[in-house]
């Protein structure tokens, strides 16, 4: 069996994506690989396919037990032997599974970093056939990642202590150039095969927000959004519990997860999301990594991540089955507050150096900074996403609330010249709310008390708002006119660049709304692949009534019985036999076996399933 009749038979795929037959071509010859993918891009299919015509064992090592479980249960759903091992299992458990593995019961082992130097899984290694070891998550082995993970270092050391190196691939969806360069160094890959496929996500609609009235926002979003499976991300398990509550006050099915709630209880409410009971997932930032379900067809953040490798991450959890999805950020000055308290909260390992926490402390700093740029940028928010992570764009992408807003440029030289003239005046530094104050002719005490009311430039803008003001000053810094401290008070202060404006050697032009009233831009509709009609909506439906009762006799999440995509490819193409509807993407031959006839009785009117509610 060659690498295109594993795809179709097993995963009902009748071609690779972009990027995912180069790199299994690479393993195939014994090449070790780097796959720098977004998610959803099909990492997993650049392993599993050649998994399964490599001779031996496939080990691949995940960082989280909801990830092993998920890919396990999805293998051996369209017919391919696999097992987990981690924490979850007894050492009886453990010890049966790697029995039947050097039996040549499974192909595919998923591991947990923490187990990899036990003794029980060390003299497993060395009677096993061993033909390749997977990282998945790979940035978690870099220290620059966003989330460093210690026992990814126990990776080095079990390939080292291996009887004969196999071939090692590894796959993340975000990493700079400089994460890429550590984790090509850290793991030691061999004349690495490396592919960088590109960060788009083309099928993802990128909007900010600033809004005082944000519950109401959200609330209003959820609620036309239906029974659409969706996200909510906030920085404080506070806001996770308040959100939450707002939303089941309005009836709507929600579930929250946080670290201060029980293993039982964020296991229960995990299920609940991924099997569709409760489509609604209130979160912190402790939810997401490694969840596999495709339908989540809205992120928003509630408040503004730390990162923008965090943000990416967590936005990329929509749309993972590639059709049309909505993320959504609500930026506010006060979260780039919170997020600098939690840094300087932050615990360190204690094997660190001063000199390597400092490093680390001024690359938090930086990235939070990047982080609030893009909740104020006025270009387009594709492209902020894109060029951080190295990738060059067009200058719109015409599918962000930025492109589809409406702009007028504005010449702001005189104000910048005020607002640097004020700063300087100002002696001491100030931070932006203060300077946009004294600009403005503010009288309150706070201003009074720092005698910024005597200064020559204060009032010399009360014809403009303080808003504005401030957003002129936001976007000088990010423009790197003005520079912002990284401690907790964030003050002010000017760069060589800055010179340049005030001796008349530069002019800044600026966008903005072209009304406050505006209303929030309308993305594009794009409706699910194949732009059903009604009748073709009608049959969705059914199908998906249909999944929803076999997920629930099966015990496993809708989508590993078929994805919404599959499910609209069948409504398109109508198939009336097996041949049929093994032309029907994602439709291999064991979940034809499973699930098929059902499926064609329901497409060709012979069984209707009964309408289930929330």
């Amino acid at each position: 069996m060659d690498k295109y009749k594993v795809l179709k038979e097993y995963f009902g795929y009748d071609g690779f994506r972009s990027g995912q037959e180069e790199l299994i071509e690479g393993i195939l010859k014994g090449q070790d690989v780097l796959g720098i993918m977004p998610t959803g891009a099909g990492k997993s299919i650049c392993y599993q396919v050649p998994a399964l015509l490599m001779p031996g064992i496939t080990i691949v090592i995940s960082p989280l037990i909801s990830l092993m479980k998920d890919q396990v249960r999805a293998l051996n759903e369209v017919g391919v032997h696999a097992a987990y091992i981690n924490s979850s299992l007894t050492e009886a458990q453990i010890g049966k599974a790697m029995q039947l593995a050097r039996r040549g019961q499974y192909k595919i082992i998923y591991v947990a970093p923490e187990r990899l130097l036990s003794s029980l899984f060390q003299d497993f290694l060395n009677h096993a056939d061993i033909s390749m070891v997977t990282v998945d998550e790979a940035h978690c082995i870099s220290q620059w990642g966003q989330d460093f993970r210690p026992s990814y270092l126990n990776i080095v050391r079990m390939i080292a202590g291996m009887r004969s190196r196999p071939v090692v691939s590894a796959f993340t969806a975000t990493a700079t150039e400089e994460v890429e360069n550590d984790i090509l160094c850290v793991l030691g890959l061999q004349n690495p095969r490396v592919l960088v496929t590109g960060f788009d996500r083309e099928n993802l609609y990128f909007e900010v927000r600033s809004s005082r009235q944000k519950d109401g926002e959200i609330l209003k979003y959820i609620k036309e959004h239906g029974k659409e499976s969706g996200i909510v991300y906030c920085a404080t398990r506070k806001n996770v519990e308040t959100v939450c509550m707002m939303l089941l006050r309005e009836g709507i099915p929600a579930v929250r997860y946080h670290a201060g709630l029980s293993p039982e209880e964020r296991k229960e409410n995990q299920d609940l999301f991924i099997f569709d009971e409760r489509p609604v997932m209130v979160a912190t930032n402790a939810f997401g990594m490694g969840i596999d379900k495709s339908n989540v067809r809205y992120v928003i953040h509630y408040n503004m991540p730390q990162s923008m490798e965090n943000y990416y991450q967590e936005a990329g959890r929509a749309g993972r089955d590639g059709e049309r999805a909505e993320c959504i950020l609500f930026y506010s000055p006060q979260d780039v507050r919170i997020n600098q308290f939690l840094l300087e909260e932050k615990e360190f390992r204690e094997e660190m150096t001063a000199e390597e926490m400092d490093a680390v402390r001024e690359r938090d700093a930086q990235r939070l900074k990047w982080m609030t740029f893009y909740g104020t940028t006025k270009d387009c928010l594709r492209g902020y996403i894109l060029n951080y992570f190295g990738e060059k764009t067009k200058r719109r992408c015409e599918n962000c609330s930025n492109c589809l807003n409406e702009y007028t440029e504005e010449d702001v030289t005189e104000i910048c010249r005020d607002v640097l003239n004020c700063i300087r005046e100002a002696g001491r530094g100030y931070g932006a709310g203060t300077i946009a104050a004294a600009l403005h002719g503010s009288k309150n005490e706070r201003i009074r008390s720092y005698g910024l009311d005597r200064l020559g430039t204060f009032g010399c803008r009360a014809e403009t708002p303080e808003y504005r003001l401030k957003e002129i000053i936001g976007e000088l810094t990010a423009r790197e006119i003005l520079r912002s401290s990284d401690d907790k008070y964030a003050v002010l202060s000017l760069t060589k660049e800055a010179q340049r404006i005030l001796d008349g050697e530069a002019a800044v032009v600026m966008k903005f709304s072209k009304a406050a009233e505006k209303k929030v831009p309308v993305p594009k509709k794009k409706q699910i692949s194949g732009d059903l009609d009604n009748r073709g909506w009608q049959l969705f439906e059914k199908l998906r009534e249909l999944r929803m009762q076999i997920a629930r006799t099966e015990k496993v999440p809708p989508y590993i019985v078929f994805t919404d995509k599959t499910l609209v490819d069948m409504c398109l193409k109508k198939p009336k036999d097996r041949k049929e509807m093994l032309s029907v993407s994602g439709v291999g031959a064991a979940k034809y076996e499973k699930y098929g006839e059902r499926f064609l009785r329901c497409i060709n009117g012979k069984a209707v399933p009964q309408s289930n509610t929330y």
